[in-house]
């Protein structure tokens, strides 16, 4: 079992406190660290922002980016030499600025249906370096959906609330997680690290505490795991009131590891627990029930439901 001897001395988060109520990690798993004192270029990381960024941002980007573009270069076409772009039927100037626009789309993306053609040195120099732009930006815009496909992200769902719960003749402090996919998550482990502040020569510092778990790894996660530390006389958290949490700003970090069978690697998943984000005596409700020709159904839309002990 954990004792005081089991504290974590370098977690990469550091025991200075800067802040009370500091959350040291979002409930998303993402860092709450801000750097600054880089330079633009060194901070400048475009494939990684890409990449780990949500689909609804990174659609909304290509979507703004390629309509940004096209009206770039149907401004070049209208105001440098809009009368050498053969075909146009538009009457007006906004109507011509239109055509221009969506003569555009089709040389950024090389369909080119004919009616419109370019004839004159600048209209032609605008279009050659158009053609190559869309080439280029097209390319890396699928250089980039293939690295969000194919990027292997454990997709974990965790209880909103943590419960201390009866088990055992003692109490344990519990979490419950489940997988959201359909995929099979092997060989899943599971780290808690509780930090507190704690007073040391007259200074507020941080400690860091491995909990020691019931089951540290289950082969396989098809339904729940609950994961349970044992509140023993071991314990960091022993003898704990709830006043005592929100003294000691107490924060639990969940790291959970595993194997995805889909893309054959091993995924990473984090999320973190503040003190006001547990329940004192409560248990979580089951959520496996039976299902038709002997199936197991396992209801994740109750994953937070929880009773009092």
């Amino acid at each position: 079992m954990s004792n005081e001897n089991d504290e974590v001395k370098e977690t990469g988060f550091g025991n200075k406190v800067t802040e009370p109520n500091q959350r040291l990690m979002n409930r998303d798993g993402s860092s709450n660290v801000k750097r600054k004192g880089l330079s633009f270029l060194e901070e400048l990381s475009f494939y990684h922002s890409l990449i780990s960024m949500p689909w609804w941002k990174f659609n909304l980007l290509v979507f703004t980016g390629y309509l940004v573009v096209n009206l770039f270069f149907a401004s070049l076409y209208f105001f440098i030499d809009i009368e050498h772009l053969n075909g146009m039927i538009a009457g007006n100037n906004f109507d011509r600025f239109l055509e221009a626009f969506f003569f555009s789309t089709q040389t950024i993306t090389t369909v080119g249906f004919g009616r419109i053609s370019p004839s004159g040195l600048a209209d032609s120099t605008i279009a050659a370096f158009e053609s190559m732009a869309g080439l280029l930006g097209f390319a890396l815009a699928t250089g980039l959906l293939y690295g969000k496909f194919s990027r292997p992200v454990a997709k974990i769902l965790y209880s909103k609330m943590a419960v201390i719960a009866p088990y055992k003749n003692i109490k344990g402090f519990m979490i419950r997680i489940a997988n959201k996919r359909k995929n099979e998550l092997i060989e899943v482990e599971a780290m808690v690290i509780m930090s507190r502040v704690e007073m040391e020569n007259g200074k507020e510092i941080r400690r860091f505490y491995t909990l020691e778990l019931e089951l540290k790894r289950v082969s396989i996660l098809s339904m729940t795991w609950t994961i349970v530390h044992p509140i023993d006389e071991n314990s960091p958290m022993f003898n704990m009131t709830p006043n005592d949490f929100k003294k000691k700003d107490v924060e639990w970090l969940v790291l959970i590891k595993c194997f995805e069978e889909a893309f054959s690697q091993t995924v990473h998943s984090r999320c973190s627990y503040k003190y006001d984000e547990l329940i004192h005596n409560a248990r979580f409700k089951p959520v496996v029930e039976p299902g038709p020709d002997g199936s197991v159904i396992v209801a994740l839309d109750k994953i937070n439901d929880v009773e009092f002990a």
